[in-house]
């Protein structure tokens, strides 16, 4: 990682929403990301926030005869409390409802007016009420889009197809920009057709829940230069040069795949037409299924993160997100694979190792770190694998590929385990307790090393484990484990989980 500073974003979420695994997913993804940069002292903005703007919001607060204002008020704190309970440490969450944020995006949509780059026409087509937006025929008649009906009306159009070819290059010139590598040929796919210019109001006798037009009081913009602009809002664009520079470009933007389109054509081309520099990477992940499905409300099968928190606890949870996913692909959920996950690497492999180097310190060294000696081959395997730990986990995080960098940890923790096996220190202290010692250093420092890059994915258990060891402030360097430091009496952090009706 580059000592350059680091801006992370996830999407922001509609309020009308209630949290679901596939928003906790993506703002844990968002969040250990930021901490693995934190902890290669990186600076680092890591920007969430909610979308609470657009006739749902509307029409949901008509029927809780409220004010939309007072209904977002409402539903917000859902999410912050469930942000706060998964130990997200985010560094901004915005609202499109504040001020900073709407003064912002009339500012740039008087901008890209005034360029020429919006203008009016009418237009006639299929609304989706539901999706709230026009769709074209082909997607009426593909029946996956409810309360359709055809709409005439005058609205404002942003010059999207002006742009078409500049984004194409930027695409081919930076293979980098769209990823994974099969969502980048999906938009350059997309881009082969003519490119429509977008629609970007609503007239207020239609909905009125949203932010006034700079340049025509009886519309409201809609979705895209209201809800995008909050990645170049929070960071300063408009209000504070010094910290925008500071931030933009983002290094990432983290979305799911239903939102590529948006993130990948829209918001680009509204950037060119800003005059403001690309975000470097948009990566989008896959979807959480259940079974074969898309967990959905309409179809019943969301899982609340909350539960499963309650259940097992949060890192458990953010264990086995960060490890199940491959990013950029399709993850099945299952309560089944969740505790086989946590037994085997957690309950078996890391518990395990904590518990055996702490009992055995506490039976032959008075329960004090001990002092390690000239060290052998097998010694120097298990060190080495240690030091070289941390290029290898920048390695993968810098690719986004959080699953292997968990797994490049957890293989250490099985590696020393494996140590322990072979060199069996309580055989060892019989005959020469300098070399069980030594063993039992290098076993508890590989442990040490280990939980500190396992810190972002489990910031509370691993900050136990490290609590426990003397060295809750350590790092990555191997070496840190002081000699001399009394152990409390190990906890059971990780006991294996029961499957249900067991």
């Amino acid at each position: 990682m580059s000592a350059k500073n680091f801006y992370v974003t996830t999407p922001i979420y509609y309020v009308n929403d209630k949290p679901h695994i596939g928003h906790a997913y993506t703002t844990i993804l968002a969040d250990v990301i930021a901490r693995f940069h934190r902890s290669n002292n990186q600076p680092v903005f890591f920007l969430t926030g909610l979308d609470e703007h657009g006739q749902k919001v509307q029409q949901a607060a008509e029927k809780r005869g409220m004010d939309p204002q007072a209904h977002c008020d409402d539903l917000a704190p859902r999410f912050l409390q469930l942000w706060e309970r998964l130990e997200i440490r985010y560094d901004d969450f915005i609202r499109t409802t504040e001020d900073r944020h709407q003064t912002i995006v009339q500012k740039v949509l008087q901008d890209v007016y005034d360029k020429g780059d919006i203008y009016t026409d009418e237009y006639e087509g299929w609304y989706s009420v539901s999706e709230e937006r026009f769709i074209t025929e082909k997607e009426k008649d593909s029946g996956e889009f409810r309360d359709v009906k055809r709409i005439k009306e005058k609205n404002y159009f942003f010059k999207m197809s002006k742009y078409q070819q500049q984004l194409i290059d930027h695409i081919n010139a930076n293979p980098g920009f769209i990823q994974p590598e099969h969502r980048k040929n999906e938009i350059l796919g997309f881009l082969r057709e003519p490119l429509n210019d977008l629609c970007i109001s609503r007239p207020k006798a239609r909905m009125s829940w949203g932010i006034d037009l700079p340049f025509d009081a009886d519309y409201v913009t809609y979705v895209w230069f209201d809800a995008l602009l909050n990645y170049v809002s929070a960071p300063g664009y408009g209000s504070d040069e010094n910290k925008f520079q500071t931030w933009w470009p983002a290094n990432v933007h983290l979305i799911g795949k239903d939102i590529l389109t948006t993130h990948c054509v829209y918001w680009p081309t509204m950037l060119m037409a800003m005059g403001v520099e690309l975000p470097t990477t948009v990566f989008a992940h896959g979807w959480w299924l259940m079974g074969e499905s898309k967990m959905s409300k309409s179809l019943g099968n969301v899982v609340s993160p909350l539960d499963l928190i309650e259940e097992y606890g949060v890192d458990a949870v953010r264990y086995y997100l960060m490890s199940e996913m491959v990013l950029g692909q399709d993850a099945s959920f299952t309560i089944e694979s969740f505790i086989k996950r946590f037994n085997s690497d957690l309950a078996n492999d890391f518990g395990n190792l904590l518990n055996r180097v702490c009992g055995l310190i506490g039976k032959y060294f008075e329960a004090k770190v001990p002092q390690p000696g000239e060290h052998t081959a097998e010694d120097r395997a298990i060190i080495d694998q240690a030091v070289a730990l941390e290029t290898e986990v920048t390695r993968h995080i810098d690719k986004l590929q959080i699953h292997s960098a968990i797994f490049a940890i957890l293989d250490l923790v099985g590696k020393t385990n494996r140590y322990m096996e072979h060199e069996a220190p309580w055989k060892v202290a019989k005959e020469d307790l300098t070399r069980a010692g030594t063993i039992l250093y290098v076993a508890t420092e590989s442990l040490r090393v280990a939980a500190h890059h396992l810190s972002p994915v489990m910031p509370a258990r691993c900050g136990k484990v490290r609590g426990i060891l003397g060295a809750a402030d350590s790092g990555a360097a191997w070496g840190e484990l002081k000699p001399g430091t009394e152990l409390p009496a190990p906890e059971a952090l990780f006991p294996r989980l029961e499957m249900p009706g067991v």
